[in-house]
């Protein structure tokens, strides 16, 4: 389990991310993009040995996930302030990464993405831990008022200024040679990233919201974040809401379709669909012959090894004692008048983000404001920290009826009823 972010961590973080001891200054493009491409190991150590003084380094990858349970990674991007963006080829042959490993875990060195997700899962399985500490130029956006999950392109128009062009995102960067218009397209990505960082950092410096980031940065340097267990795949199998006892076979066949795609990293689809999967469970056939009757399921899997590790699933799902079936969370019921009460949560909500420029999904969801009709007392994002600040106090307000939304001439405002000022 991964070690929570102390409150000495992040205030190390915000050291980090606001020392601004070096102007940005990107080289710009080569006219010829090969000598930016680093094949060769020593190339590559001895650009990370400049990396060592940056104190950040914007990071992007290329990867393939069409064909593989694990992302096939094809190509890393990096830029940092006086040093030149280079790509980065993991596919060539005899390429060691250690070295940029060495400065994805240096706590002295910003790593800076933009939706890190998918890109931290990949670093992760390649080097056993998180890159740390981060930026997440998307999440960092949002706390600055850009929108829900803004997209890149979006960013690079409104602060770099530029119009990305989008031709090669799609194409298969598992070929080689890499064309001039491919490493163009990925280099350009990291140089438009330090610009956006930098002018994203110097708002939330201006704004005093870097503690805001780096508690959703916590989760992101989560080792659990991309760890899936099997015996857990289930959950992320779409169904609708099947009994304890077809979830009891579901959980045992999510969990050998998991360690099956993982051991011959092929993606689960490809094993087998969700939506047979989930009749599988429903029906729990116990031959081939019936097994046979379920769509989707073609002869070859039915009568060949995997019909048989099919059946031996599910027949480990039926000897599950009935105290061991795992139960979806019951949705909980909500008091009388609760659609009312969650639109004018709502409306509060979108009125406070806008006057603090902040995407409402940052500060809770409609899950967490129907949590609040059920368990004022509950572990709500958005009663704790910067949120309640925020929000929170005003949606408990809210509820108490010590304050009230009326229209004006320009929106709604905010009224207290006991008095005191709004």
């Amino acid at each position: 389990m991964a070690r929570p972010m102390t409150a000495q961590d992040r205030s190390r973080t915000v050291r980090i991310v606001l020392n601004h001891s070096r102007p940005l200054d990107l080289s710009p493009p080569l006219g010829d993009n090969r000598s930016m491409l680093i094949t060769d190991s020593a190339e590559l150590a001895a650009y990370c040995k400049e990396l060592e003084s940056a104190r950040y380094v914007a990071v992007d990858t290329e990867f393939m996930r069409e064909r593989t349970y694990r992302a096939e990674l094809c190509l890393i991007q990096l830029a940092a302030p006086g040093l030149e963006a280079v790509a980065v080829d993991p596919l060539a042959r005899g390429m060691d990464l250690s070295p940029l490993f060495a400065v994805m875990s240096n706590p002295a060195i910003v790593k800076v993405f933009h939706a890190a997700r998918q890109d931290l899962e990949i670093f992760y399985e390649l080097m056993g831990q998180v890159p740390a500490p981060l930026f997440d130029t998307q999440v960092a956006a949002m706390v600055c008022g850009f929108g829900e999950q803004v997209g890149f392109a979006t960013l690079a128009a409104t602060i770099a200024r530029v119009s990305v062009d989008k031709s090669s995102q799609y194409s298969d960067w598992s070929l080689r040679p890499l064309s001039d218009q491919q490493l163009q397209y990925a280099l350009d990505d990291v140089i438009h990233l330090c610009t956006i960082f930098e002018a994203l950092e110097e708002k939330l410096s201006e704004n005093e919201r870097i503690l805001w980031l780096a508690e959703e940065m916590e989760t992101l340097a989560s080792p659990s974040t991309y760890v899936t267990e099997p015996m857990d795949a289930w959950r992320r199998v779409k169904h609708r809401r099947a009994k304890p006892r077809a979830l009891a076979v579901l959980q045992e066949l999510a969990a050998w379709r998991e360690v099956k795609a993982d051991k011959t990293n092929v993606p689960r689809g490809r094993i087998i669909r969700d939506e047979p999967l989930v009749e599988i469970a429903s029906a729990a056939p116990s031959t081939k012959d019936q097994l046979s009757r379920i769509r989707g399921l073609g002869s070859n899997a039915v009568n060949g090894s995997m019909g048989s590790e099919i059946l031996a699933a599910v027949k480990r799902g039926l000897a599950i004692p009935k105290d061991d079936w795992p139960r979806l969370t019951p949705r909980p019921e909500l008091p009388g008048g609760a659609r009312e009460l969650v639109a004018l949560l709502q409306a509060l909500l979108k009125l406070r983000c806008e006057e603090q420029d902040v995407a409402p999904k940052m500060v809770a969801t409609r899950d967490d404001l129907e949590q609040l009709l059920i368990d004022k007392n509950a572990d709500i994002k958005f009663l704790t920290g910067w949120r309640r600040e925020l929000f929170g106090e005003d949606a408990l307000a809210l509820m108490e009826g010590k304050i009230a939304l009326t229209g004006a001439a320009d929106g709604l405002q905010v009224l207290r009823t006991d008095g005191a000022e709004a």
